[in-house]
């Protein structure tokens, strides 16, 4: 059988080709055997074009399908990085929250907060459709301004402490004036600090400088003012005489008219007229010079001039002899003296000429200031040295709807906010507002053993996110390198 040499390029050597390509013309069998190995050549070569050309395909999806994969991927890592990221920064809230709670473990009336975590879900082209996937976390500062704090006894003896809901009203200083004196700022403060003390101008401040507010007495008038404004009990302060109970009457009966000077529950002073009238020898009426039924009979006896009753009634000797006064400034009693003698109201009866009648009241009229004390009912009281006590202002306490949504402001203050309700000011111990106990403070409601075990798992768990972030990079690096 003859071998075909396949001709090569110019210049290039010829190649023997493996098919043969010629055969005797004189021979049929070597005709056909050159028609067959020729349908084969073709058959061959059509095999592997198409070969060739299905694996360039194949090599070409593939380098696709690395593509999207390490996009796939990277996106999702990076997805997890900013979730780790979202970690660390609720885990430095909660951290930051703890060490406040800490912090303030001694402040009066400070009340302790928490933390709370809320997930966040947002779409992405990583989900499926008509599902979501979880991208972060966000931490929230939660107020417990409702929770009680212990009470326990201070020696300062003007502080106080609420057991309830209520606040103390309170303001802030903006300033000073040109005598020193503090100027008062309108916005309005809510406090449980109640760790009260005077300041040299006599006001009640708390050891985070805020100003006690309440219902002032008018000096004037003696009745509690309307609207709250800060409570100042001046080292200047008159003492306002006290109500009148009682008239004493001493001296000898002249017919004539006495007169004292009373007050009323306020202080206000008013003169008390009462009239005595001669019916015979040892017999006078005292009556009322505004109303002439008030009135009293008084008999005496005729050789000591002493009383011997008062309106026919019996009475044993050295029993008081009085009447009653009705009217203006308030019923009181009119001592006359003492039944059997003359240390009271009496009548000469040797002809001498009587020595008139004095009366005077039972009220104490002047006192010097000494301090002040504070009433459970929510009374500031001023005392002086007569050993009197008098109401000088009343404390309020103020409540809210939804104490917790209260903004919070520097030295344990509060603002009301549109969530925490309007501020309901209330009486001690109406309408939960809760009661005050004198001596004493609120402490804080800090929890050491529980934030500080708090502490040790925000800290284990801002050292997993961490361990996210570093893996991820390690992940990031591995997928970036996965086509290189």
């Amino acid at each position: 059988m003859l071998t075909h040499i396949a001709r090569s390029k110019p210049g290039e050597p010829e190649a023997e080709s493996v098919f043969p390509t010629q055969v005797p013309r004189n021979s049929k069998a070597e005709s056909g055997l050159h028609a067959g190995w020729t349908a084969l050549f073709c058959l061959v070569r059509t095999s592997l074009t198409s070969t060739v050309e299905s694996l360039a395909v194949m090599l070409g999806h593939t380098t696709r399908s690395l593509f999207h994969v390490r996009e796939y991927a990277m996106s999702s890592i990076i997805n997890a990085v900013h979730t780790a990221v979202s970690g660390l920064n609720s885990q430095s809230h909660a951290f930051s929250d703890l060490s406040n709670n800490i912090a303030n473990s001694q402040t009066t009336g400070y009340k302790a907060s928490t933390t709370s975590f809320e997930d966040y879900v947002t779409n992405n082209e990583l989900a499926n459709d008509g599902e979501a996937l979880s991208d972060s976390v966000v931490a929230t500062t939660r107020q417990h301004n409702d929770n009680q704090g212990m009470v326990t006894s201070s020696t300062n003896s003007s502080a106080l402490a609420i057991s309830g809901n209520g606040f103390f009203n309170v303001v802030q200083a903006t300033g000073q004036s040109n005598d020193s004196t503090p100027v008062l700022g309108s916005q309005q403060y809510y406090t449980r600090n109640g760790d009260f003390s005077q300041d040299k101008n006599g006001y009640l401040v708390n050891t985070s400088g805020y100003y006690l507010e309440g219902y002032n007495v008018n000096s004037a008038t003696g009745s509690l003012s309307t609207s709250l404004d800060p409570i100042q009990v001046p080292s200047t302060i008159a003492f306002r005489p006290t109500e009148s109970t009682k008239l004493t009457m001493t001296g000898q009966l002249d017919g004539k008219s006495t007169s004292a000077t009373a007050y009323d529950s306020k202080g206000n002073a008013q003169t008390v007229a009462l009239n005595w009238t001669q019916v015979d020898a040892t017999t006078w009426t005292v009556t009322n010079a505004n109303n002439a039924n008030n009135t009293a009979t008084v008999k005496f006896d005729a050789s000591t001039g002493a009383i011997a009753s008062v309106n026919g009634q019996s009475q044993a000797s050295g029993s008081t002899a009085s009447f009653d006064y009705e009217g203006s400034p308030q019923d009181m009693t009119v001592n006359l003296g003492t039944i059997g003698s003359t240390n009271g109201v009496s009548i000469v009866t040797d002809g001498a000429t009587p020595s008139g009648v004095t009366t005077v009241s039972d009220s104490v009229t002047s006192g010097n200031f000494s301090g002040i004390s504070m009433q459970t009912d929510g009374s500031v009281m001023a005392t002086f040295d007569n050993g009197y006590s008098q109401l000088v202002a009343k404390i309020p306490l103020t409540t809210f709807a939804d104490p917790n949504s209260l903004s919070a402001q520097n030295g344990q203050a509060y603002t009301a906010t549109a969530q925490s309700g309007s501020p309901q000011i209330n009486a001690v111990n109406t309408n939960g507002a809760g009661t005050l106990t004198t001596g004493s403070v609120e402490e804080s409601t800090t929890d050491l053993t529980g934030d500080l075990s708090k502490l040790i798992v925000a800290q284990q768990a801002y050292g997993a996110n961490t361990k996210v972030v570093s893996t991820a990079d390690q992940l990031l690096q591995t997928t970036l390198a996965m086509i290189q």
